[in-house]
């Protein structure tokens, strides 16, 4: 489960994040490009966008949901 102590410095504020947990796997970013994206210094995924939309929001929960290390938590707001 996603620890918002342990969240990314880039995520961008709100109810989404990336913690460090992240394997870089691009699953997130396969599933809501809109919303996640990768830092290449770092190798891992954050949030740079918090959905705006409800389409944007049911694609981030699914990325949630199918994280295979459970590194995006949803209660940074």
């Amino acid at each position: 489960m996603a620890d918002i102590a342990n969240k990314y410095a880039e995520n961008t504020t709100g109810k989404f994040y990336v913690d460090n947990q992240c394997i870089d796997c691009d699953l997130c970013r396969e599933t809501a490009p809109e919303n996640f994206t990768r830092s290449d210094d770092g190798g891992y995924s954050y949030l740079f966008k918090q959905p705006s939309t409800p389409e944007e929001e049911a694609l981030c929960k699914e990325a949630q949901e199918g994280c295979p290390v459970e590194a995006i938590g949803d209660n940074g707001g």
